[in-house]
Parts: C-alpha cells; structure tokens; sequence
C-alpha cells in the first residue's frame, strides 16, 4: 500500500523551509505542498486568535490539495493553534512543539533545558508547558530573540552585529549550565554554528523543525501512509519578499521550484467583516 498524495507544510513565511529540507531528507519519495504567509509575517507579535485564524485559512488552502498530512513548520502557529487545527481538520497534524520537547528531554538527564524563540512562542508558554507535563522535575531558562528573524533573512549569518545580538541574547543561557537548547524558530537553524560556538560543545541543539520532520516520517510509516515513486512539489506564498530567491534557498539548501503567488485568504478582509 502506498499513498501518493502530498504532505502540507506551513509557516509564517519561508523559515519552515528548513523543515521540509528535512522533509526532503527523510521521505525523499513523498510530495509536498508548501504554503509561506509572507504577507503577514512576523506571527510572533501577533495575538493568538489572530494566529489562530490564519492557520485555519492556510489549513484549509492546503487541504484543498488533497494533503494527506499537515506539517505546522511555525513555532509560534503550533503554540497558540496546533489544538484548534487538530479539532477542525481530519487529517493527521504535526507541530513542532512536541517532537522537540521530547528531544531535549532525552537529552537532559538533569533537566536543564535551554528555549530560545520569537515573543510570541516564548510568550505562549507551550514549550514550558510541555516540558512540564512531561518532564515535572525539569528546569526551562528561556529567552525572546526578536533579532534574529530579521538578520536571518538579510543573510547576515556571520556577520558581527549578528554575533554580538547573540552574545547579548544568550548570556544567560550560557550560565545556565544546560544540556539541551532547543531552537524554537525555523529560522534558527541557520545560525547554528554561532549558536552552538557560544552556548558551548556540551549543549546539545535541537532543531524543532528537523525533530517536526522526523515525527512526521515516523507516523506516516505507522499509519501506513507511505508515498512511492516520483514527487512532485509545489510551492506558494502570500508575498513574494525582497530578495526572495536568495532567502528561499539559504533555507531549503537547493534552489527553490517555482513558486504561485496567492491570495492568502478565501475571501478579502473587508468581505469577510460584516457591515454595521
């Protein structure tokens, strides 16, 4: 048995490419459609309802692809709406909050657990709650690295204003005698080593996408899932951004297919709002 049809995968813009590199590298048979919400990112400062609702108009746009799956490549949409998504849909759905935590749990024997991500995922409080239902006598340190995003995406990987928002960023945690950081951005995994340099050797960095992408491969082999033969790939976003090619593929590490620019929502703003 297999099943051809595509995996869904959605961020708040092109930073949940990393996870479907990762996609890439475990299921390179399977297909995916890929939705970036470039039009409305950051999500990170954004309200939860807000959140939420954008997640269920991209859900729906890709369900409409006949997904078999839904990958939610988005700390912060797998904060404040995986439970919402989960209800609604009636497809198998994967955040990256879960699969990561698991992962730093393993690797933290004492339970020093490092977080780095945008406002709006630290400011959530689902990755400490995580942490806490399933590890109780765990410590979380974490920390809001706003920065990051916008010097990720204007390619400034190595360059000294990055490393010194880092030092600024991660002074604390490099105190904090942790054993596992998690990288709760798909951004982030961009500037691992500079993370990695100064978080220290004994740390061990989990990547919420890469760990995503993992248990994705994981329950569609248990679910029987499985795609064979040749895949085929789309991708859309709701922008196309300054410098899109050159973010697209620092991301995905391959050039990136064509991309279909859409309208990001069923119906425009002022439709959907009644009159008074």
């Amino acid at each position: 048995m297999s099943d051809a049809r595509p995996i869904g995968v959605f961020d708040s813009g092109l930073g949940g490419l990393t996870a479907v590199r990762e996609l890439f590298q475990a299921l390179p048979q399977e297909s995916v459609v890929y939705f970036g919400d470039t039009a409305r990112l950051p999500y990170g400062s954004k309200s939860g309802e807000t959140v939420t609702r954008f997640s269920l108009e991209i859900a729906s746009f890709l369900v409409r692809h006949d997904v078999k799956c839904l990958l939610v490549a988005c700390n912060t949409a797998s904060s404040y709406a995986l439970d919402t998504l989960t209800k609604r849909l009636e497809i198998p759905v994967v955040g990256v909050i879960q699969p990561a935590v698991s992962a730093a749990i393993a690797a933290s024997p004492h339970g020093r657990i490092g977080l780095i991500g945008t406002l709006g995922t630290i400011g959530s409080g689902a990755y400490a709650s995580a942490i806490q239902r399933q590890a109780p006598a765990s410590r979380v340190v974490a920390r809001a690295c706003p920065l990051f995003v916008p010097l990720i995406e204007e390619g400034w990987l190595t360059h000294p204003v990055t490393r010194q928002v880092a030092e600024e960023y991660l002074a604390e945690l490099r105190t904090a005698g942790l054993e596992s950081l998690i990288l709760g951005c798909t951004h982030y995994p961009l500037i691992t080593p500079l993370i990695g340099e100064l978080i220290g050797p004994s740390v061990r960095l989990v990547d919420s996408g890469a760990e995503a992408a993992r248990a994705t491969a994981v329950m569609l082999r248990e679910r029987d899932l499985l795609a064979a033969g040749s895949p085929r790939h789309q991708f859309y976003v709701s922008d196309q951004p300054r410098n899109f090619d050159r973010i697209a593929r620092s991301f995905l590490g391959r050039p990136i297919p064509p991309t279909t620019v859409v309208d990001q929502t069923d119906l425009p703003w002022f439709e959907r709002v009644p009159a008074p």
